[in-house]
């Protein structure tokens, strides 16, 4: 397994390069099928974010999905022992939900799960009228939140079984993707324990 060590506003030495290369050797175990870590370190120069000044982000490729991982802490080896544990419970994770059997965990329908919301009357509609501002060139819908990041992802058409598992991968609550049957796009989101819901969108409509 190749570990290759990236560092934004600071210094990698050796020393961390190995340690880093002889820590995720443990991620081997959970899964023999991945090819190469990325880990990036990014040290925050502000002062006053002493105790979250350096965030890691891994990122593991393998024959399957990719499996990400990110931590902060005050030092180089702590937040990537943070970010390391974190990647080895959503394998973890993962090998427990492919090893539930279909039939017995059947994520909720989307009728079941939008069956208990109730349609907002006019007056509250009207309550939950909020003013919009602007924050430099972007306007903001009450007080936020403001987007301060964001990610395109390439995806292929997947079954919801996989989307589950790759969920567990990247260790959110939710996972964007587009069903391989129906050809649109879905997420599916983690409710209670091994219980998920699924919401898709109708182009069509």
């Amino acid at each position: 397994m190749d570990v290759v060590v990236t560092g934004r506003h600071c210094e990698i030495s050796e020393r961390f390069r190995e340690h880093a290369a002889e820590k995720l050797a443990r991620l081997e175990k959970h899964d023999h099928r991945i090819m190469r870590v990325h880990v990036e370190v990014d040290c925050e120069p502000n002062p006053r974010q002493h105790d979250n000044a350096v965030h890691v982000e891994l990122t593991a490729y393998s024959k399957g999905p990719v499996i990400r991982a990110e931590a902060s802490a005050d030092e180089k080896m702590g937040a990537l022992d943070l970010a390391l544990d974190k990647m080895a419970a959503q394998m973890r994770r993962a090998a427990d939900r492919r090893r539930v059997h279909k039939g017995r965990r059947t994520p909720v329908s989307v009728g079941e799960a939008l069956a208990s919301v109730a349609e907002p009357t006019v007056a509250e509609a009207d309550s939950d009228a909020v003013e919009e501002r602007q924050v430099g060139p972007i306007t903001v819908t009450g007080d936020g939140p403001l987007v301060v990041r964001e990610k395109t992802h390439p995806a292929s058409p997947m079954t919801l079984d996989q989307a589950l598992y790759e969920m567990e991968l990247v260790g959110h609550d939710f996972y964007l993707y587009v069903d391989k049957e129906s050809e649109r796009p879905a997420v599916v989101y983690r409710r209670r324990g091994y219980d998920y819901g699924v919401i898709s969108l109708d182009l069509g409509a």
